[in-house]
């Protein structure tokens, strides 16, 4: 049995790129199960299994909201502001992280180079920082 077999519309679920959302479609038949509106306009279609039809996840990346436990997850702002020659710079060596619509800080790697591109244009250093170890 997947994780949203029982899926409705109007479902409050908590996605861990997205930040909070609601379940404006079900379908009954074809690889995706669902349809989450997120407050900041976007729509992601969702398998059975909560695995996105945005970027390379390869796993569950939304859950229902009242299932999901945040306190181990990193929400702290950056400390220290990048410029953008740092930025490019540990990207191309990986070792470089983003700060997810959500809050949550990932892997540039894991993002799509789009969303990366449209924050070094719109100046949002403040979204970019060095590799935790």
């Amino acid at each position: 049995m997947a994780y949203f077999d029982k899926v409705q519309v109007g479902d409050k679920l908590y996605g861990m790129v997205f930040g909070s959302g609601v379940v404006s479609q079900v379908f009954d038949d074809g690889y995706y199960k669902m349809m989450v509106s997120f407050k900041n306009g976007y729509e992601v279609p969702y398998t059975e299994d909560g695995v996105p039809g945005w970027g390379n996840f390869k796993k569950q990346t939304i859950f229902y909201k009242n299932d999901i436990d945040l306190t181990e997850v990193d929400f702290t702002p950056t400390k220290k502001v990048l410029s953008p020659k740092k930025i490019i710079k540990l990207r191309e060596k990986k070792k470089l992280e983003i700060r997810l619509p959500s809050g949550i800080w990932t892997e540039c790697s894991k993002c799509v180079k789009k969303y990366i591109e449209e924050m070094l244009e719109a100046e949002n250093y403040h979204l970019f920082r060095k590799k935790q170890s």
